[in-house]
């Protein structure tokens, strides 16, 4: 009989070594967890229940007038009131007006 309340004591404290394992791992995708962009709280379902992860901001893309590769517009050359992925963009086709 006492072995039987041994083997059950180890298995109630390997499932809770798991279980507190797989919570501490879910934590950054449980919404609500943790405040999201601008300091918001992400409300929505009750705090533990959801798992989806809580998308950051997103940036603005813009379009090359060149090549039209789309890239972050914080990263954007703008020339003439039009949005350039690098320089040498910017410059090909300034090149290409002159001559």
């Amino acid at each position: 009989m006492m072995r039987l309340i041994v083997w059950v004591a180890v298995a109630i404290l390997v499932i809770w070594a798991i279980r507190s394992k797989v919570r501490a791992m879910m934590a950054p995708y449980r919404e609500g967890a943790a405040p999201g962009p601008a300091g918001r709280n992400n409300q929505g379902a009750a705090a533990g229940t959801s798992y989806r992860r809580v998308p950051d901001a997103a940036e603005q893309m813009s379009c090359c007038a060149a090549c039209g590769m789309y890239f972050p517009s914080s990263e954007a050359v703008r020339v003439d009131g039009r949005d350039y992925c690098s320089q040498a963009h910017a410059r090909q086709t300034s090149l290409h007006k002159a001559g």
